[in-house]
Parts: structure tokens; sequence; C-alpha cells
């Protein structure tokens, strides 16, 4: 499993293209989309602009490592024959979701600290030391949420199908949960909707750490279900391709 998870490191950083997209992608989209907006209150909320878009584009880089990243790759893997030769080794199935957990992990953390960095230089979002700290542990740790749709993602989808069926996923998720534009600044009838996804929940802890407040018990328990419910299908997905194998 530590080969596997090394291997699995390694090429997640020798892939440039999935080192754009994870890495330089939402410090891009950061600049493109919170540059241009004044560093006012968000609607209804005590939050910033610039601490909005922080949160918001942090979020959304670990969403892209974790997700994007691991579905395709498995899907692909699956159709190759790499998951059958791997179900030859002494390799558990756990250690073959972990594997494709961590390398996601290794990108998803520079991924949050350019986003910090840029959003401080150019917004002037300033934190604490502590809340710098928590904001990047609160959103790496949330992002497995996600890890584990990507791995139930390319166990449920083929190859071919995979790469638009999760950006469909993906983009609806972040522009629906709020990750692109404040959920607050909707229509009503779409903020109740948005508040029971798991990027709302995602981005409201974090959201919640800057601010200085303990996160809602409605964000701590809809990402933790949905967590659940991922893994679980994750899970099941890997045991029932294992039989058809």
């Amino acid at each position: 499993m530590k080969a596997l998870i090394s291997l699995e490191i390694r090429r997640s950083l020798r892939n440039k293209k999935f080192l754009f997209f994870s890495i330089i992608y939402p410090s891009a989209l950061f600049l493109m989309i919170a540059g241009p907006q004044g560093n006012g209150k968000v609607p209804h909320t005590d939050l910033s602009m610039g601490a909005f878009y922080v949160v918001a584009m942090a979020s959304f880089g670990a969403l892209t490592a974790v997700l994007m990243g691991n579905s395709e790759r498995i899907a692909k893997e699956r159709e190759k024959g790499w998951t059958r030769q791997l179900r030859l080794t002494t390799l558990p199935g756990r250690g073959y979701v972990l594997a494709k957990i961590a390398g996601a992990a290794v990108v998803t953390l520079p991924s949050i600290v350019i986003v910090f960095v840029v959003g401080s230089l150019t917004k002037d979002v300033h934190l604490g030391a502590w809340r710098w700290i928590a904001l990047t542990a609160v959103i790496w740790i949330g992002s497995l949420c996600f890890a584990a749709l990507g791995v139930a993602l390319g166990y449920l989808v083929s190859g071919d199908a995979v790469r638009p069926v999760t950006m469909i996923i993906y983009f609806g998720l972040s522009i629906l949960g709020g990750l692109w534009m404040p959920a607050t600044v909707y229509p009503q009838w779409l903020q109740d909707i948005a508040q029971w996804l798991p990027t709302h929940a995602y981005a409201g802890l974090g959201q919640s750490v800057v601010l200085g407040s303990a996160p809602t018990a409605q964000d701590v328990l809809t990402l933790a279900g949905y967590f659940v419910l991922f893994a679980a299908g994750a899970a099941w997905l890997y045991r029932k391709d294992t039989l058809k194998a």
C-alpha cells in the first residue's frame, strides 16, 4: 500500500495538466472573479467579498483536485485492466482507495495555500495565524467528502463518459453551492436548494472559521452525511466491480 501511495503521489506531481487545474486554475479564477469586485460585505452576512472568495476558491481548488483527478483516473485504469492487476497482489481494496485520496491530497494543500497568498496580497484578506491554520485544516479535511465522490464516479461511469458526467456534477455543485458567487444573491427557491448541497456546507465551514465562530450543526451534519453516502457508495461499487472481474 505504501508503494502504491508513493506511486500515486509521484504521478500526480508529474501530471502537468492535473497540476494546472488543481493549483494554478483556482488562483487564476480568484483573480478573474474576485479582482473586479469591491471589498464590501457579502449581502446578508458579515463576510467581506475578499474573504468570501478566498474561502470559495480555496474550496473550489480542493474540490478540483480530489474530484476531477480521481474520477477520470480510476475509470481509465479500470478499462486498461490496472485495477484487475492490483487485485492479484496482496493490496487490500481500502489501500487502492487510500492511495487515490493521498495522491490528490498532496496537490490539494498547495492549491489552498496559493489561493490564500493571492487573496492576502490582492484583496487585503488578513487573518490571524491560527485562523489561517484552522481554515487550511477545515478545507483540506472537508475535501475528503468529494474525494469519496470521485472514487464512486470512477467506478460508476465508463472511461468515455466519466469526464462529461464529472464536469456536470463538478460545475453544478460549485455554482449552485455558492463557490462561484454568494448563494445569498440567489432567488429564495435556489437558496433553499443550495443549503442542502455538500459544497454549500463545505464553504460554510470555512466561512465560519473566518468569522471566528463555530461551524453550524447543519453544515457539519450535511457534509458528514454526504461523506458517509459517497464513501458507502464507493465501497459498494468497488465490491461490485471486483465481483464482475
